[in-house]
């Protein structure tokens, strides 16, 4: 029998501590591959799985230090929720098609430039004396 990779054995065992998860992967039909490199991502304590997670009686029994440590966490991990998501709703023949354009437009704005300079060098007055390579 083959030996889970370890990032999968604790991602499976993620899932297994949060029953809404796995309810939900198989209710929307998304896939595992989703959620598996959010959680790489994301790290298991992000607030994105809070939705998934099996609701515990409430206390305030968690030391300051470890909220401020959690609001940290939590802004670094928010952008990056914001990277993936958008990263996720990109077209990418669109994105694609947009570089086209842009080189294409660069390329136009050099051979100006080089039509430009090539065109003012041949309109400058020479100096009596001076010698031209053509």
């Amino acid at each position: 029998m083959s030996q889970l990779h370890p990032s999968v054995a604790a991602f499976k065992s993620f899932v297994n501590r949060h029953p809404k998860l796995l309810e939900e992967i198989r209710k929307s039909g998304k896939g595992w591959q989703e959620f598996y490199e959010k959680w790489a991502i994301l790290d298991e304590d992000d607030p994105f799985w809070d939705e998934y997670k099996l609701k515990e009686p409430s206390g305030d029994a968690e030391p300051k230090s470890e909220e401020a440590k959690k609001e940290k966490k939590t802004d670094h991990s928010d952008l990056i929720r914001q990277i993936v998501d958008y990263t996720q709703n990109l077209d990418t023949e669109k994105v694609q098609g947009q570089i086209e354009q842009l080189s294409n437009a660069i390329g136009v704005v050099q051979e100006m430039i080089g039509d430009m300079k090539k065109s003012s060098s041949e309109n400058t007055p020479r100096a009596p004396f001076s010698f031209r390579k053509d």
